[in-house]
């Protein structure tokens, strides 16, 4: 099949490192992929070409000049333009949702509505569009606080504190790009769940969980995320079928009946409280960095999976397949990050690290030197590692990432420690 990924991150780097694991009968590579806009890492597996992920008018008139059967568009803000309805008038398959159903996760506030209308379990919401707003809603439902910026944010509109000052600091900051949801605390285990939907039919792919903050312990400020494991031995049993039948399906069903079908991957943001599983947020994408753990474990073929979601024909279909092995990853950032990013620095070590058995290395923000690769912004790469347990797939990511030589870079140590 001839497929184009968008996106440039370590995410993109995941799907493409997935697929390319794929062989046809003769055992030669089963897909010739094409990365847009991609990034230094990626290019050294597929070609990469320089257009606007976020045109749909261009990603589609690539697309039909390329013969492409299967675009999969990797980041939000490509979704949430609309690419992927210009390509689907064109006629060809496209993983990711149209710029409607999108909406799930560039509006906090369109999520919420959809929730409530589809019976979905979830804390309680005000959208607010004053300060004044905010504080009344900060009063009514109680410290610790959370505030989210209603649109997108790049994983860091989230706050969630017990300094009522710094909860109406973060709302007056994402208050100037319009509105803010304050919402209730829950307390609880969180959970990413990744589903498979054609627009009527979900399928399920392996729980995991990342680590948002930037510290050991869950320290200081919300990131993109610094880490993660699959699968999750401490869930509960039954988890996943209870997901599908309280959260995936009313949700996806509900869209479905507005004339918006989500056709693409379902990111369940989820807590396991006390009084059951609640729903945190909703994405409309692959999760980034639960990707880099959920893929290495898949035993069914993703371009398989892909295609019969962007195409219908997930009805029927047996639920995917993963080994046993575990996966953990650890993200290396940039000084400075997530507040800012150290300017362009040397990155070593990396053929090293690589070298480490079970290890693969998903690049973000990387570029080509003379002398190798820099890093050029905030979340640098993930260090991916399988093992059998957790034990031995952390002590490979460490010792991997430990290899790894990056001015100022910096990683947490804890990333999968309670499960080991």
């Amino acid at each position: 099949m001839r497929i184009l990924v968008l996106g440039s991150g370590a995410r993109e780097h995941a799907i493409i490192t997935a697929l390319l694991r794929e062989r046809d009968a003769a055992g030669a590579a089963a897909h010739e992929i094409t990365a847009a806009p991609g990034n230094a890492g990626i290019a050294t597996a597929v070609p990469v070409v320089a257009l606007d992920a976020t045109r749909g008018d261009v990603v589609a008139d690539y697309a039909v000049d390329n013969d492409i059967e299967l675009v999969v568009i990797g980041p939000e803000a490509p979704l949430v333009s609309g690419v992927a309805d210009a390509v689907r008038r064109r006629g060809i398959a496209v993983f990711g949702p149209g710029q409607a159903a999108a909406q799930l996760e560039g509006s906090k506030a369109f999520a919420k509505r959809i929730m409530d209308a589809a019976g979905v379990p979830t804390g309680r919401a005000v959208r607010a569009g004053t300060l004044a707003e905010v504080e009344q809603a900060l009063d009514d439902l109680g410290a610790p606080y959370v505030v989210k910026a209603d649109g997108l944010a790049a994983g860091k509109g989230v706050i969630v504190t017990s300094d009522r000052a710094a909860a109406v600091d973060h709302a007056a900051h994402y208050l100037q790009q319009g509105g803010v949801l304050v919402e209730e605390f829950l307390d609880g285990q969180e959970v990413s769940l990744f589903l498979l939907s054609d627009g009527h039919t979900v399928v399920p792919l392996s729980p995991a969980q990342d680590y948002k903050r930037i510290g050991d312990g869950d320290t200081g400020p919300n990131t993109g995320g610094m880490g993660a494991y699959s699968p999750l031995p401490w869930a509960p049993e039954g988890f996943v079928d209870e997901v599908i039948r309280t959260v995936a399906e009313p949700t996806v069903r509900q869209l479905e009946s507005e004339g918006t079908p989500f056709i693409g991957l379902l990111y369940c943001g989820l807590i396991v409280t006390a009084q059951g599983i609640r729903v945190i947020e909703f994405n409309a994408r692959f999760g980034d960095p639960e990707t880099q753990v959920v893929l290495p474990r898949l035993v069914t073929p993703l371009s398989e999976l892909l295609f019969a979601a962007s195409t219908g024909q997930l009805a029927g279909r047996a639920y995917p397949e993963f080994s046993d092995d575990v996966a953990v990853t650890v993200v290396l950032a940039s000084e400075g990050y997530p507040v800012s990013a150290a300017p362009s620095r040397p990155l070593t070590g990396l053929d090293e690290a690589a070298a480490v058995e079970g290890v693969t290395i998903a690049h973000a923000a990387t570029a080509r030197s003379t002398d190798g690769f820099v890093a050029t912004g905030g979340r640098v790469l993930s260090v991916v590692a399988t093992g059998t347990d957790f034990a031995q797939a952390r002590a490979r990511a460490y010792e991997a990432i430990g290899r790894i030589g990056l001015e100022g870079g910096q990683y947490r140590t804890d990333i999968a420690l309670r499960v080991v």
